[in-house]
């Protein structure tokens, strides 16, 4: 498996000697070939600024800085896959932070691309191939005319065709999960926030997040727009907004106003679910689906990674609780990083956690991050580290009952 590199003009190039390798948290590794798939459809490849590529030398057996003025390549894995390694290198500038995305490790292997990652779920319904710009550029046209006074379509369409989000894509196209945007705040700071970030953070946030509050009308337009297939989901809660729990009160209302109208499709909230009070009254008001954001079940971890205001790892056992006791399916959005996630204790703490919440579905997401900045941010290992194959493996072992996925699925029947 040849290591993979790019020149300073990006043009990328396999070595024809030197072995590539990957990273397990700070720690350089070899990569095994059942961690091997080929580079899968939607997947796009980058060279990460500021590294320099690590090897095996040949000529002396050891690992190795490629020389010469090349930087390190990583794969962006499109969702469905589970990235099992990040890409060996080690940074030329310390100073300098990776943008904000998910680095899987990449090798030049029997002629083709092969990436570190396992296929966690069918990617048809997210390969971005599958969105034609053409009809969606259409469809944006259709709606906007039809609503012209409504400022989420308006937003929204900006995601579509700037940000080319496939959620708000959907939106358009009226097909499987589409996004309906709520919130301007949050109760969190998340570190690797990708919507709002601190000037002084280092890290330019790759979206704008939005800025006005949505009336019950607005909401409720799109949600009777896209639910009108039994399989479809509208989701509150996207990248582009902040928490939209901290709306309760017109989510509320609008989903009532569009439940008075139809029981077409899946009502979803992605969530951090800390107020569990919003929560309750989100569910109660026919709530489908819920999906909640989680780095970790251990307090310190989580509470270094979100900095939650006002709420604990607490109050999103207790949301979670009770929207499974209430027969709504939920799951967790499990941001994973090799040599963290596989952690011994992170997965006991994790494995237990779902259990106590009665989750349906682990979503596995590739943590959008730099590197050396999340794990100077979060505590140091306890136990083994086990490696990302073996903790899905473990996962799938413990949890019979749980979904190990990659997105949010409609249930096989409804639960309510």
């Amino acid at each position: 498996m040849n290591l993979v590199y790019a020149d300073e003009q990006g043009n990328v190039f396999d070595h024809p000697d030197w072995v590539g390798l990957g990273r397990s948290g700070d720690m350089v590794v070899e990569l095994m070939d059942d961690e091997l798939i080929p580079l899968p459809d939607g997947a796009t490849l980058v060279g990460l600024p500021f590294t320099r590529p690590v090897g095996i030398n040949p000529e002396t057996g050891s690992m190795q800085v490629l020389p010469g003025n090349v930087q390190a390549v990583g794969a962006l894995l499109p969702q469905g896959y589970t990235r099992l390694s990040i890409p060996g290198y080690v940074k030329s500038d310390k100073e300098q932070k990776l943008p904000l995305f998910g680095y899987s490790a990449v090798v030049w292997k029997d002629d083709t691309f092969y990436v570190a990652a396992h296929k966690s779920d069918d990617p048809e319904r997210w390969n971005p191939l599958n969105c034609d710009r053409g009809e969606l550029e259409l469809k944006v046209d259709s709606l906007l005319a039809k609503y012209p006074d409504n400022r989420l379509y308006q937003h929204l369409s900006h995601c579509a065709l700037g940000y080319e989000c496939l959620t708000a894509s959907n939106t358009f196209l009226q097909r499987w999960e589409g996004a309906v945007p709520v919130s301007y705040s949050c109760n969190a700071g998340c570190f690797g926030c990708i919507s709002e970030q601190p000037d002084d953070s280092g890290f330019p946030a790759p979206q704008t997040r939005m800025n006005f509050k949505p009336t019950v009308d607005e909401i409720a337009q799109i949600m009777l727009e896209h639910l009108q297939t039994p399989e479809s989901i509208i989701s509150f809660g996207q990248g582009c907004e902040g928490e939209p729990s901290t709306q309760a009160k017109i989510i509320v209302e609008a989903m009532r106003k569009v439940r008075e109208t139809t029981s077409m499709g899946y009502i979803n909230i992605n969530t951090n679910a800390g107020l569990t009070d919003h929560i309750r009254a989100i569910v109660d008001a026919g709530l489908d689906l819920m999906r909640v954001s989680t780095i970790s079940a251990l307090d310190d971890h989580y509470n270094a990674y979100y900095k939650p205001r006002g709420y604990t790892l607490r109050n999103v056992e207790k949301s979670l609780r009770y929207a499974s006791d209430k027969g709504v399916y939920t799951s967790i959005n499990y941001l994973i990083f090799p040599g963290v996630t596989d952690r011994e204790e992170e997965m006991e703490a994790m494995i237990e956690f779902a259990k106590r919440t009665g989750l349906r579905l682990i979503q596995m997401r590739n943590l959008n991050i730099d590197p050396e900045s999340y794990l100077e941010l979060i505590p140091k290992a306890q136990g083994d580290i086990y490696g990302m194959k073996q903790m899905i493996e473990i996962f799938e072992q413990e949890l019979p009952d749980v979904v190990i996925g990659s997105y949010t699925h409609v249930p096989p029947a409804r639960v309510r």
